[in-house]
């Protein structure tokens, strides 16, 4: 078993907690709403700003022996630059007030995950903010694409609110394959299992990022009766 399977393999039991989140189980099924989209956006707006941050904060606190990532890396900051604008469009293309978010305070979850990724990257392992990256782009590749038809569906937004949803989630399957190429070289056993343990972290919070926003009326009120 390579190590990317190792790493599917030991988060898989994370990977389906995260996907039963309420809101995610309700949106695949067309039950949702814009409050409900926008609030989404608006929470992947203060996550994903910090992507290029990040990115550039774990290459600069890679020890020599993993140099060889930096290119790597430097390949990924390009290709993540101005995604976070993305997504203030999309909210424009909904009606909503784009530059209010910007302004705005992410939910105490996306802040607790974003503080979480730094302190992977400066007080533990840098290379287990690349556990971080395999939840958010597996779960875009395993929702993203779905997702955005679903929503779009529902409510009859206009294919300007998707272009997060759907250029990332393309993008992100393009990812994977390289993603999976860079987990199979890296062969410490204490890196591995760091990446591993941040995994199993990013899936947890990143599943209680979902699970704070609101549900679509109805599906609200399903849950109560």
């Amino acid at each position: 078993m390579t190590f990317f399977q190792r790493l599917q393999a030991d988060t898989e039991q994370a990977r389906q907690e995260l996907l039963a989140a309420p809101i995610i189980q309700a949106c695949l099924r067309g039950e949702v709403s814009v409050p409900s989209y926008i609030a989404f956006l608006a929470e992947a707006y203060h996550h994903v700003r910090h992507t290029v941050p990040l990115l550039t904060a774990c290459r600069a606190a890679l020890p020599a022996r993993h140099g060889w990532l930096r290119p790597e890396l430097d390949e990924y900051i390009e290709e993540e630059a101005g995604h976070d604008e993305w997504i203030l469009d999309d909210l424009r293309a909904c009606g909503a007030d784009a530059e209010a978010v910007r302004r705005g305070d992410p939910r105490i979850a996306t802040d607790v995950m974003v503080a979480c990724a730094y302190d992977q990257i400066a007080r533990r392992n840098p290379l287990g903010f690349l556990g971080m990256v395999h939840v958010l782009e597996g779960t875009s590749v395993a929702l993203a694409l779905r997702a955005a038809g679903s929503i779009q569906g529902a409510l009859g937004l206009p294919d300007a609110a998707f272009s997060y949803l759907r250029s990332h989630g393309t993008l992100d399957r393009e990812h994977v394959g390289h993603f999976e190429e860079l987990m199979d070289a890296i062969a410490d056993p204490r890196d591995q299992a760091d990446i591993v343990h941040a995994a199993r972290v990013f899936y947890r919070l990143y599943g209680e990022v979902f699970r704070s926003l609101p549900l679509a009326a109805a599906t609200a009120a399903g849950a109560v009766a």
